[in-house]
């Protein structure tokens, strides 16, 4: 036994090949093909790391995709969101109104006696006052929106 040689008849290093070698043609001619392609696997391999710029253009192209998509993703949220205000945006501006269309309507007797009310109580006015601001807003907005300018 050498120092390449081990125990089992195997050498260090290989791919487990007996040290004798092959048994007959047949056999030999087996252990070259096998061999042939563990070393094209090797070589394949070694080319693929050694193709730094293929490499480079194949993680540029995945990150462009990932980026792409993200950006679809944030569009559609963006777009969701938006909808939502808007929806959101109406109905107040609807209730609001109601509200209005309600006030307008109030007998006069009724009306003086929340002026006296609201006289007792002016974080009250300030309140109602805000909501009338919000009407004429959502009223403006709506026009504007529906071209009525």
């Amino acid at each position: 036994m050498t120092d390449a040689t081990s125990r089992d008849g195997t050498r260090s290093g290989s791919t487990a090949q007996p040290v004798g070698g092959a048994k007959g043609p047949d056999e030999l001619r087996q252990q070259i093909e096998q061999t042939r392609g563990q070393l094209g696997d090797t070589v394949e391999e070694l080319a693929g790391k050694a193709d730094v710029k293929g490499r480079a253009k194949a993680r540029a192209a995945d990150l462009k995709d990932k980026a792409g998509a993200m950006s679809v993703q944030l569009r559609s949220s963006a777009a969701h969101a938006g909808h939502a205000v808007q929806d959101k945006a109406g109905r107040t501006g609807h209730a609001a109104q109601d509200k209005g269309d309600r006030a307008r309507h109030t007998p006069p007797g009724r009306a003086r006696g929340a002026v006296r009310a609201g006289l007792g109580h002016p974080r009250a006015v300030a309140v109602a006052g805000a909501a009338a601001g919000v009407v004429v807003a959502a009223s403006l907005a709506r026009r504007r929106h529906h071209g009525h300018c």
